[in-house]
């Protein structure tokens, strides 16, 4: 089958960066984005490359490079799904928060919505392409509704779930560790697999192109992302144990990381994981779990987040017992708002636990993330709900500045792990706060001789005294 015209719905963090690799590698294939989110679109479309929505290093180059000449960006999602012979669906499955499986399961009625507009649509046979993750046998709901809903025209259901991380976005696209894709194990499903495969093999070895039945391609994406948040939480574990004894995590780590079974990726002892998938992915498989009866199961998975959420609350803690208990007042500056560096999202990032901890206890805090705008922030504190937006924002501030939201500050707590923070001046930060001047570094990048050289009281999470 010979792909000429790709749709994908969802213009985020997941459409917009695959569909504008594809587009440069598959010059040849029309790849139209579409969104009912006209802001969006826009931005997508802006001259200034700057303004895109999603920040990756690499990507305002692709998107130059493609925009216009086979990658387009649109509202029209009718006339896109119409005229393309593939749609990929890349639109957000959050958790739940109401009904049956509130808090766990995934909501998947903005996929329902695709599938019904689909069917609605089309009038010539189309490939769907699963690339939001999903729970396991959701292709199964797809089809029925396209079938029974749609004009009579077939459907291949395709499972191709993204393996990205944020910040190396880019890279990941054009240099998979693998690409998976699952689907129907019949002759119409297997032309429907190679048509896909066909597309990534345009700059990705065969060798890395797995296919798989769809329903192990739907719970391979959430078990790969159980995995990773897994070892995260087992490192942070670890990292307290590590303050009581008097042990370095980060020697630790190293020591363990070299044993080849083990290896060294994710082994960096933090604040906590965020981003829009570990916690997501592993209360949507501990939901799965439970719904089969498997209580062993699913009580296993549900641990690696409340070590998550534990590591979050005592890293504020700290702050607040370091500071002689109290920080009523005392004016706190976060570094990083972003849940990890290189990227401007700041979905469930553990700055936002920790903001809403410290300003529970009436701290004032002062926030600078090269970035996320204030917007945002705020936008991330309310959906809290812990307080009103007058309070927040009286006790929070957003600067453009690193140094002045340092300036007479009791403490810093570094929060995202973004480069810039090495080079700053911090003779200059150290003689412009608050003495004893404090820095909680939730993310172990800062030079701990240095600082303290200068005078700083330096904390670094899995270090003991």
């Amino acid at each position: 089958m010979n792909i000429k015209n790709i749709c994908c719905i969802g213009a985020g963090y997941v459409g917009g960066p695959t569909m504008a690799v594809i587009a440069q590698k598959c010059p040849h294939i029309k790849v139209t984005v579409v969104d009912i989110n006209e802001a969006r679109i826009a931005a997508w479309n802006a001259a200034d490359l700057s303004k895109l929505p999603v920040f990756e290093p690499g990507l305002d180059k692709i998107v130059e490079e493609a925009r216009g000449r086979n990658l387009f960006f649109s509202t029209e999602v009718d006339k896109a799904i119409d005229e393309a012979d593939m749609i990929f669906i890349s639109v957000n499955t959050p958790t739940k928060t109401y009904g049956k499986g509130k808090g766990m399961a995934a909501d998947l009625k903005y996929i329902e919505l695709c599938a019904r507009q689909i069917a609605r649509v089309a009038k010539q046979d189309k490939i769907i392409v699963e690339k939001s993750t999903l729970p396991v046998r959701t292709a199964s709901a797809i089809k029925s509704i396209l079938d029974q809903t749609g004009n009579h025209v077939q459907f291949q259901i395709l499972s191709n779930p993204e393996f990205l991380a944020e910040g190396t976005a880019v890279a990941d696209l054009l240099h998979p560790d693998r690409v998976l894709i699952g689907g129907d194990m019949s002759p119409e499903g297997e032309k429907a697999i190679q048509a896909l495969v066909a597309i990534y093999a345009h700059w990705v070895p065969k060798e890395n192109i797995l296919t798989t039945n769809v329903w192990s391609s739907e719970l391979s994406k959430l078990t790969a992302n159980a995995f990773l948040a897994q070892r995260v939480s087992s490192i942070n574990a670890m990292s307290e144990l590590c303050e009581k004894t008097g042990a370095d995590i980060d020697e630790v780590a190293k020591a363990i990381g070299m044993d080849s079974r083990i290896g060294p990726k994710f082994l960096k002892a933090s604040v906590g994981f965020g981003g829009s998938c570990f916690k997501k992915d592993i209360l949507n498989l501990v939901y799965i779990a439970k719904s089969y009866g498997l209580n062993a199961v699913a009580d296993y998975w549900e641990q690696v987040i409340l070590m998550n959420e534990h590591q979050k609350q005592r890293f504020s803690d700290n702050i607040v017992s370091t500071l002689y208990n109290t920080v009523s007042g005392k004016k706190i500056a976060f570094l990083g708002w972003a849940f990890k560096k290189d990227t401007n999202d700041t979905r469930e990032s553990a700055a936002i636990k920790v903001a809403d901890n410290l300003l529970s206890e009436q701290a004032e805090i002062t926030v600078f993330d090269p970035k996320v705008v204030a917007e945002r922030i705020y936008a991330d504190l309310e959906y809290l709900n812990t307080r009103s937006i007058a309070e927040n924002k009286k006790l929070l501030k957003v600067s453009n500045n690193p140094y002045e939201a340092c300036e007479n500050a009791h403490a810093i707590a570094v929060l995202t792990e973004w480069d810039e923070f090495k080079t700053y001046d911090w003779n200059r930060i150290y003689d412009r706060m608050q003495k004893p001047a404090f820095i909680f570094d939730g993310r172990g990048i800062l030079d701990k001789i240095s600082l303290e050289s200068i005078g700083f009281v330096y904390y670094k999470i899995g270090t003991g005294d």
